[in-house]
Parts: C-alpha cells; structure tokens; sequence
C-alpha cells in the first residue's frame, strides 16, 4: 500500500500509533504512522467484550465457590492455564485442581503466596476476591 493508503481510522487505543510499512513516492519501502483501522478497532473491542466476559463469568463462579480465586485472578490477568502453570512452576494439572475450592482451602501459605506474586496480590486478596481487587 501507499503511504496516503495507510488507514487513518478513529482507534480504541486512545493516542496510541502504529507503525506501519508502505511503499513512498519512489517505490521504496518506508514507515508510516498509522491512527488505527476500523476492522482492527472492531476486533480488539470484541477481543476486550470476552475478556470482560469471561472475567464475570468466573467471579461468579468464585462467589457460588464452582471454583477458587484462582481462575477469577487469572482470567484478570488474561492468562491461560499453560501460562499461569509455568509462571507458578507447578504442573498444569496441579494448577487446574487448586481451581476446586476444597483443595484451594487447604493450600500451605507457600503455594498461595506463589499465586498472590505471580497475581501481584496480597493472600488476603487472593483468598477474598470481594476484598479490593484488581477488576
């Protein structure tokens, strides 16, 4: 595309540019400063709508404890399971099961406190998802 091609559409990412390539007067390859591009801007508010989505979705399940504060914090943190596994260094299938409330209940302080840094949370805000958190 051209430089005066480069789309210069209203984007959800208020003040932010993006740099994009495109061919100049000369034909040669140049970057150009992009405001945004509707079909992007549509996509990112879709991506950001089941973010949110899925957030409540699993705070509501914390408050009817279907599962632990775990999930809740990780859906927050836009992490899957895999992710939250290695940043925690625990095996995935370890992780999923401290999603069930009767083990999380009985987690030491050590593996909580593993969860509370990776959340960037204290452990009474892990355990308490009503009590201050990041949502």
């Amino acid at each position: 595309m051209r430089n005066s091609e480069v789309p210069q559409d209203k984007s959800s990412l208020k003040g932010a540019k993006e740099l994009c390539y495109a061919v100049d007067e000369n034909g040669d390859y140049t970057t150009v400063n992009s405001t945004g591009w509707d079909p992007k801007t549509i996509a990112l508010n879709n991506a950001i709508t089941d973010i949110n989505e899925r957030i409540e979705i699993a705070k509501q399940r914390v408050l009817k404890n279907e599962t632990s504060p775990i999930e809740y914090y990780m859906e927050v943190n836009k992490m899957d399971l895999n992710i939250l596994a290695s940043y925690v260094g625990l095996w995935k299938w370890r992780v999923k099961r401290h999603f069930k409330p009767k083990v999380f209940n009985k987690l030491s302080n050590k593996i909580l406190q593993k969860y509370a840094d990776v959340f960037e949370v204290s452990i009474s805000k892990l355990k308490d998802i009503t009590n201050g958190n990041k949502s």
